[in-house]
């Protein structure tokens, strides 16, 4: 019995270290889990260099339109400037190309770094981005503003500009002119304000506008040569009309004679221009129905014109013509007929159309009639045409009638 009480008590104790071992174990695990989820990320490290950091310090805040992002960590001088790094919070979005720029919300709070602009699109700030000192800006302080007043005021002052009282002058001169007119001043803000307000409704108008006076001047630029030549040319003709004037004065004068001449002219005139010019009408209309032909006589009168000139000899005195008779081929009739037909500019009568049409099978065909050319072939040799009729022998025919 006391063997198993002993073997039971140390299977219990057993039981329990475990149970507290578990537990132990489970405690662990949800304080990482706590500590994982609390814990401060270092988020996005961003190096920004100012020229001055004046009310910048550690943990100073880091915003994006007014809202906190994350915090100032440290605040460096180095020499003429002062570096200044960031830590943004995880999971905000910052532009690769942001700018940073201190602001100082009044004259006497802390400041704060303001990064701009907020992130729309494109690549995003990496970490350890470094932010140079072209891309950062600081207020202006109040020890600067109030040094450009002093300067500005001793400008103005007895030892400067008004050492003479032109500025008391100026002064009392504006005042003289704007005194009693304020209604007219204020009528005039107004119609700047309007003009004003009308320029910006048409800005795309304006803008395109001087983009074309902009593409017109670079025109012109590149054209500098020509340009300058053509202001010379003109300037010349403009130095000869000067040296002239009188000629030309005279010669507008006579002009203006002239113009009047011709004025009356045409008024007592008027009835035979207008037939002239009614019968000229005709003329014209008939060059265009026989513009063909007129065009023909323009190409070949000039060649047919100096063929003509090449045949007058000179030293004769006489025009040295050669016919080239093979070319009339045809009987005596159907070269009647074909030139007929081809020299008469109208046409011709029906009748005689008819007959040249009949005759030329039964001449060609029947009769044989010798062509032109065989017949003056045959006069210059001194011997009869070959013509188709019976021909008697004279000597055969005296022979026969001594029998």
């Amino acid at each position: 019995m006391n063997a198993r009480a002993m073997l039971g008590e140390s299977r219990a104790s057993r039981r329990a270290a475990l149970v507290v071992i578990y537990a132990l174990a489970l405690m662990l695990l949800i304080s990482a889990a706590l500590w994982w989820i609390t814990m401060e990320r270092p988020g996005t490290r961003i190096t920004a260099y100012f020229s001055k950091a004046v009310g910048v310090y550690p943990d100073s805040e880091v915003k994006v339109l007014g809202i906190g992002v994350g915090r100032i960590t440290s605040v460096t001088p180095q020499g003429d400037r002062v570096r200044v790094e960031m830590s943004v919070a995880d999971g905000i979005e910052i532009p690769a190309t942001a700018q940073a720029v201190v602001v100082a919300p009044s004259l006497v709070s802390d400041r704060y770094v303001q990064l701009t602009p907020a992130y729309e699109s494109g690549p995003l700030m990496a970490d350890g981005t470094v932010i140079p000192l072209e891309r950062t800006a600081t207020p202006v302080e109040l020890d600067d503003l109030t040094a450009s007043v002093n300067d500005l005021t001793t400008a103005l002052g007895p030892n400067g500009a008004n050492s003479d009282g032109a500025l008391s002058d100026v002064l009392d001169t504006a005042a003289a002119n704007l005194s009693g007119n304020g209604e007219l001043f204020n009528q005039t803000i107004q119609q700047l304000s309007a003009a004003s307000a009308a320029l910006a409704d048409s800005s795309g108008d304006l803008f395109t506008t001087v983009d074309n006076l902009a593409t017109f001047t670079e025109a012109l630029a590149e054209s500098d040569a020509q340009v300058r030549s053509f202001n010379d040319k003109l300037a010349d003709v403009s130095g000869y009309l000067a040296e002239d004037r009188d000629e030309l004065g005279t010669a507008l004068t006579s002009l203006g004679t002239a113009l009047t001449d011709v004025h009356g002219f045409i008024a007592d005139n008027k009835d035979a221009i207008s037939s002239n010019v009614g019968k000229l009408t005709g003329v014209t209309q008939a060059l265009v129905d026989q513009r063909a032909a007129v065009a023909e006589i323009l190409d070949v009168a000039p060649l047919a014109m100096s063929n003509f000139l090449n045949t007058y000899d000179a030293a004769s005195a006489s025009f040295a013509i050669r016919g080239n008779l093979n070319e009339l081929t045809y009987p005596p009739v159907l070269m009647l007929c074909r030139t007929l037909r081809a020299g008469t500019p109208a046409e011709l009568p029906k009748t005689i159309s008819d007959i040249c049409t009949q005759l030329a099978p039964y001449i060609d065909g029947t009769l044989g009639l010798p062509s032109l050319a065989e017949v003056l072939g045959a006069l210059s040799a001194g011997e009869l045409p070959p013509l188709p009729i019976p021909i008697l022998d004279l000597s055969t025919a005296a022979t026969g009638g001594g029998r």
